[in-house]
């Protein structure tokens, strides 16, 4: 600065410029430490992870060249066939009842009771894997699709309803005042100033929910909830591991399938 000799500047070192970060530090030295302890107690040793690139070779060796035989393919078809049905059901009814709860959880328009009870099912709907959840639905209503999509049900409707109650908070108070001024029902300022807000999101969401129900299908599918997961099963307890193939480049390709269509709806409500 003009007017100020050098001697008028404090006097900064390379210390003063960069402090240590002493926490921080300290944080990261205790995460080492406790990764070193982690890696001792697991049974993780360098001979298990050499060992596992030797039994991974031969394991994809078995499974090339896919096997696309006319049978194979049959199964293929049905399973796949399910998986799907599953995904746009559990979306469905997922997204249906994600509506009603995520308004509810939304406290900027909702009584705070209702508010927090509504959160308080939304984290207990969170709470747990799909797998697991399939794991008691299964144990409830026994094998097959039902209890897949009962879970899938249940992981959309802990997704969605977060981030339609997080959409509704972030969203202009202003529209929906003004509509309140008028004396329109509850329902009224629902329809004309909390969903045109909300909506382009709320399509978002879904189609985004509709691709993770697709992969998530087939994880169900493993425990019971039917779908292609229940053939992979099976083709795994067989040793088909070149029908395995078959089967993971299947899945490969309607997620990615699933993932065009879905950027195509977020593209459209744009």
């Amino acid at each position: 600065m003009a007017g100020l000799s050098d001697t008028s500047l404090p006097h900064r070192t390379a210390r003063d410029a960069f402090p240590p970060n002493w926490p921080v530090r300290i944080g990261l030295a205790v995460l080492a430490l406790y990764v070193i302890y982690a890696t001792s107690i697991i049974d993780i040793t360098w001979e298990r992870f050499v060992a596992g690139f030797g039994h991974a070779g031969h394991f994809l060796s078995r499974m090339f060249p896919p096997d696309f035989s006319p049978d194979k393919m049959k199964l293929l078809y049905d399973g796949m066939l399910e998986s799907l049905q599953i995904a746009i059901l559990a979306t469905a009814f997922g997204i249906t009842l994600s509506l009603p709860l995520g308004f509810a959880a939304a406290r900027n328009i909702s009584p705070a009771p209702l508010a927090w009870g509504a959160r308080g099912l939304i984290a207990l709907l969170r709470s747990f894997h799909p797998v697991i959840v399939a794991i008691l639905f299964v144990k409830a209503v026994g094998f097959g699709a039902l209890a897949g999509i009962l879970a899938l049900i249940v992981a959309s409707m802990g997704f969605i309803s977060k981030l339609i109650a997080e959409a509704i908070e972030d969203m202009s108070m202003k529209p929906v005042e003004a509509v309140r001024a008028t004396g329109a029902s509850f329902m009224s300022v629902m329809t004309m100033a909390v969903m045109p807000q909300v909506m382009p999101r709320f399509i978002g969401f879904s189609s985004y929910q509709l691709d993770s129900n697709l992969r998530n299908s087939a994880l169900v599918g493993i425990v019971g909830g039917g779908g292609i997961g229940a053939t992979l099963f099976t083709a795994f307890q067989r040793f088909d591991y070149d029908f395995v193939l078959t089967i993971v480049l299947a899945v490969i390709a309607i997620v990615m399938v699933g993932e065009l269509l879905s950027n195509a709806v977020r593209r459209l409500f744009q």
